[in-house]
């Protein structure tokens, strides 16, 4: 069942940190953030959009960190910062699209994307989530936030690996 609603999908929404990063930020002597993100996951975002121009891709983050926007914006893909609930807000695109929640998958990490995680069509945990978000997923990684956790997914939607 989840393998056909998973190349249903026409929205790939994501949390950016612990799903693109390890969870872990860097500060330097200035406060200024970064992060590390896995070029797989970046090479996988720009695989679906070429194969599978019918799926969005939105990132929803809590977080204001400019650093968010700038991996985004290089990507071209969507984000949306600074969101405390995000439940509203994906409910919000969806609609904008003319969607069924069904046809929506979602991936987080952590408290915070549980709302999200369920109302999809299709909630994704990836293998280092809170044990909170891994029991309410439909799908768990095999890799951990920032280690490959979205390729992953990716080429499951893109039919490169067809074991779930």
């Amino acid at each position: 069942m989840i393998e056909r609603k998973i190349h249903e999908v026409k929205l790939f929404a994501l949390d950016f940190d612990g799903v693109f990063t390890d969870n872990r930020v860097f500060i330097d002597e200035t406060g200024r953030e970064s992060v590390v993100c896995d070029r797989r996951d970046s090479l996988g975002l720009k695989m679906l959009k070429e194969k599978r121009p019918d799926i969005m891709i939105v990132v929803l983050s809590k977080e204001t960190n400019n650093v968010v926007k700038a991996r985004c914006d290089k990507l071209k893909i969507t984000c949306r910062t600074g969101i405390n609930d995000k439940l509203p807000t994906l409910k919000e695109i969806i609609t904008e699209a003319n969607l069924d929640p069904e046809r929506v998958a979602y991936m987080g990490n952590d408290v915070n994307d549980l709302e999200c995680i369920t109302y999809a069509g299709i909630g994704v945990a990836v293998a280092d989530s809170d044990p909170r978000v891994l029991s309410a997923a439909d799908y768990i990684t095999g890799k951990n936030g920032g280690r490959g956790a979205i390729r992953e997914f990716i080429d499951i939607i893109l039919n490169e690996i067809t074991t779930i």
